[in-house]
């Protein structure tokens, strides 16, 4: 017998953590974030994250499980996601995947092969000699000469993503992404349902808009400020994630406050419209648009029903 597996994703803003709150208290679910920026911990304002009065006292994995400084891959993710919808579904409750990261969701949903291409240290060594003398900003140019779509994904200071993409088009002759589609397969070890929410372009740049500005009024600023003063490194590929860097930038007088709250809303417009690629790409995904349902409860009689169709 298979194991049942929700997932809701949707781009950054949409409501992804209401409705998952509600389904989840009325299917008595589990809740595991699919979200690569709440796993670290002490990184609260600029990542979103649900609160524990906002949990409703509804079980939650995969958040606040490393620091700033660890290293954790999407290898790392399927294991322990892996784990926790088998230990969810044994205890005969819905395991609820909630998030916007594309790789984590297909790491789920998808056979991905993770080591299809073996480390070559001889090719990793000579990438890191000419990030070492020309820089990293040397080295993302040349993966966005052969793999625009990586480059457009990884960060500039990930030099080790960076170095992997080139890796596996050096030895492939192929972009990381063209490699994953020859060596990935639908996972047929769930009974899935996937549903991505969506909204009005305009409305979702208002959202993300408006959830920015309270960000700061809740004190973004200051969390960057603790989490630098606790001694983390402001290189680290957390702190490059979108709110942090910005907050960095104007710390370090390089910007304005306003200036680094309006690269953080444009940053987060432009992910929304990555996030939405990303998910179209998958045709097993139904997609709700939420301006058809007055309130939350109608949205969740909605999507209930469709859970009662497909896995139950």
């Amino acid at each position: 017998m298979k194991n049942k597996l929700f997932i809701i994703m949707g781009p950054t803003a949409v409501g992804k953590t209401s409705i998952s709150i509600e389904l989840a208290r009325r299917l008595k679910g589990g809740i595991i974030s699919a979200d690569s920026m709440q796993i670290y911990k002490y990184m609260n304002i600029g990542t979103a994250k649900i609160t524990k009065d906002e949990m409703k006292d509804i079980p939650h994995y995969m958040i606040d499980i490393i620091n700033p400084d660890e290293e954790f891959t999407v290898s790392n993710y399927k294991e322990m996601a892996t784990n926790y919808i088998k230990e969810i579904n044994c205890r005969n409750k819905l395991p609820i995947v909630v998030g916007g990261t594309g790789l984590y969701i297909n790491s789920l949903v998808y056979n991905l092969n993770f080591t299809g291409v073996e480390p070559n240290e001889k090719i990793r060594e000579r990438y890191e000699s000419i990030r070492i003398e020309k820089g990293n900003q040397y080295l993302h140019r040349l993966l966005e000469n052969i793999d625009q779509d990586s480059a457009n994904r990884i960060s500039i200071n990930d030099t080790k993503r960076i170095i992997r993409a080139l890796e596996i088009y050096e030895v492939t002759g192929k972009s990381m992404e063209e490699y994953n589609k020859n060596f990935r397969s639908p996972n047929e070890d769930y009974d899935l349902l996937m549903i991505c929410l969506n909204v009005d372009r305009q409305k979702l740049y208002n959202r993300i808009n408006t959830r920015v500005d309270l960000m700061i009024k809740e004190g973004l600023v200051n969390e960057v400020k603790s989490i630098l003063d606790m001694g983390f490194d402001k290189n680290l590929i957390s702190l490059q994630g979108i709110g942090y860097k910005e907050i960095i930038r104007y710390l370090e007088n390089e910007c304005t406050l306003d200036e680094a709250i309006e690269k953080i809303k444009q940053a987060s417009r432009n992910y929304a419209k990555r996030q939405l690629t990303w998910f179209r790409r998958d045709n097993r995904i139904i997609w709700i648009d939420v301006d058809d349902f007055k309130d939350t409860n109608g949205l969740a009689d909605e999507i209930q029903e469709m859970l009662i169709k497909y896995l139950y």
